[in-house]
């Protein structure tokens, strides 16, 4: 049997739930400027697949990387690290 590679795993936080089934979850890394060298900011947004819609705006979540569900959803909701009100 042929083995898949090696999926990504990202952690975020849930920026929107207003569609059904899929939430927005903003990547944050930290990259060093190559000329400046100094440690910088950098977002991504995630369009994300929740299947229960069990995530709310504030949420840190675990997502991993999928074939394409849509034009813009090629991630999965793997778990809810931390709730917004914990």
């Amino acid at each position: 049997m042929e083995q898949r590679g090696k999926r990504k795993i990202r952690v975020g936080r849930v920026v929107s739930n207003k569609m059904q089934k899929t939430i927005v979850v903003e990547i944050e890394r930290l990259v060093r400027h190559p000329k400046y060298k100094k440690t910088v900011k950098k977002r991504s947004k995630l369009y994300v697949h929740d299947q229960e819609n069990i995530c709310n705006p504030g949420d840190l979540v675990r997502v991993a990387e999928i074939r394409p569900l849509s034009k813009l959803k090629r991630w999965r909701l793997v778990e809810k690290i931390k709730e917004v009100g914990e």
